[in-house]
């Protein structure tokens, strides 16, 4: 088990798009272990590569769904159709997400209620299916790593205001800043009694 150092907004690889796999070996897999690790330890329900510094098209989730796929996967070099995001007002309870890169933080944003995926999985055998309302919410949310940006990056102008004072407040937009699931305090609350 090798838990990595999750990188916070500002590191370079998370705002560069990452690039395709073009090798499905055990330096892959290996990887994918290490997210998957990675990913429980600090309580997620997705990871992107970019976020524990790898620039690389890979994500991992863990998200119990209505939509016949198992609750755990990894996606490689995924591809996402999504249905139309509506343009209304994103909701502050129901539209809500946060962001292990962006720790402790939480905003609302409006997200497309659909999704078909498409990938591979880490061995190089095709993956698809479709993906709605949360579960959905989350594929769109990983793959937005894979192109270079973070959830923050797309709040509307009220929310975008809040964010901008919570990131300069936090000193954050710099690179070098991690913090280390299971070792560092949880910016979630996770570990709390």
């Amino acid at each position: 088990m090798s838990i990595r150092p999750v990188t916070i907004y500002g590191e370079p690889v998370l705002h560069t798009r990452a690039k395709e796999v073009t090798e499905f070996n055990e330096e892959l897999r290996g990887l994918i272990k290490d997210m998957y690790d990675t990913m429980d330890a600090a309580n997620g329900v997705g990871l992107a590569a970019p976020q524990i510094g790898v620039g690389l098209r890979i994500f991992t989730y863990q998200f119990e769904n209505d939509d016949g796929v198992g609750p755990r996967g990894v996606l490689v070099n995924p591809r996402l159709t999504l249905s139309k995001v509506s343009q209304s007002t994103p909701d502050p309870d129901d539209d809500v997400e946060g962001c292990l890169s962006a720790p402790a933080l939480n905003f609302p944003l409006k997200r497309a209620e659909f999704a078909r995926v498409e990938g591979f999985d880490g061995d190089g055998n095709p993956v698809l299916f479709d993906a709605t309302d949360w579960f959905a919410r989350i594929m769109q949310h990983e793959y937005d790593h894979l192109d270079g940006y973070l959830y923050v990056d797309k709040l509307n102008d009220k929310w975008a205001r809040r964010w901008k004072k919570a990131k300069k407040s936090l000193g954050w937009g710099v690179p070098n800043l991690t913090w280390l699931p299971g070792t560092d305090e949880d910016p979630f609350g996770h570990d709390e009694p």
